[in-house]
């Protein structure tokens, strides 16, 4: 009985062992991918730029490999940000021949995160920038961006992306959205985003400049200050509100 009851063990561990290995297999090339995915999606956050060819190398394995059985919010947006800086880098020229399918692909991604977390306003800018670059611009779109706003309208970071792609078709957008774009332009002034601001201000939001200097008037003196010189620094004559510059600034 004792020499039955060994080989039974024995056999035992033997199948779990092999148990094992398989569950390593199959389930640790995922965990890897996943936590690579996770670390690059980081960068992108930050806005750092990587190597060429590790965006679109991570994108390619993650495609191949079998997603997490779990769909965790946090990975699912990790793959969304991926997908979409693969994306733009095929905008740019970098793998321009599958520019489709990595448009697609990120499209598709991106929604899938937005289901899961719906109040993500930087996936609803990404997504509205994508449907635009695949199928060309389309009002319908702007839903994307209301979508945006609505969920996070005085968030900075985002404003730096956002505020640009608005001002570029603010006479198509409804009154109330384009109270928001005019308050976010100021809040970009008032958390110091000075260069941004007047490189929006000067671009696509020139045809704006009124509404948009006029909505200076409650912005922190130091920042209006500092705004107007940097206007006319680069020789952009405007009236920024409460701010009276010598005539040599202009010269």
């Amino acid at each position: 009985m004792g020499g039955i009851w060994r080989k039974c063990c024995r056999g035992v561990l033997l199948l779990t062992g092999i148990a094992g290995v398989a569950w390593s297999l199959v389930v640790l090339p995922s965990f890897w991918t996943d936590l690579q995915v996770s670390s690059v999606a980081t960068h992108i956050l930050i806005g750092e730029q990587l190597k060429p060819g590790i965006v679109e190398s991570i994108a390619v394995r993650m495609d191949a490999d079998s997603p997490s059985s779990l769909p965790y919010p946090s990975l699912v947006r990790a793959r969304a940000l991926i997908a979409f800086r693969s994306a733009e880098e095929g905008l740019q020229g970098k793998g321009s021949q599958d520019l489709e399918r990595r448009l697609s692909a990120a499209e598709n991604k991106l929604k899938s995160s937005l289901m899961l977390d719906p109040a993500d306003a930087f996936l609803w800018l990404l997504l509205y920038w994508v449907k635009n670059e695949r199928d060309g611009f389309d009002a319908g779109n702007i839903r994307y961006l209301e979508q945006s706003y609505a969920a996070g309208p005085y968030e900075g970071w985002i404003a730096l992306r956002r505020n640009r792609l608005a001002l570029a078709i603010f006479p198509l957008l409804g009154e109330q959205l384009q109270q928001k774009v005019v308050a976010e332009f100021a809040g970009m002034v008032e958390s110091d985003f000075t260069d941004d601001a007047a490189r929006n201000l000067t671009g696509v939001g020139w045809p704006q400049r009124d509404r948009l200097l006029a909505s200076l008037g409650g912005v922190r003196l130091v920042a209006r200050e500092t705004f107007a010189k940097r206007l006319a620094y680069d020789g952009v004559k405007a009236t920024v509100p409460g701010v009276d510059l010598p005539e040599r600034m202009w010269r």
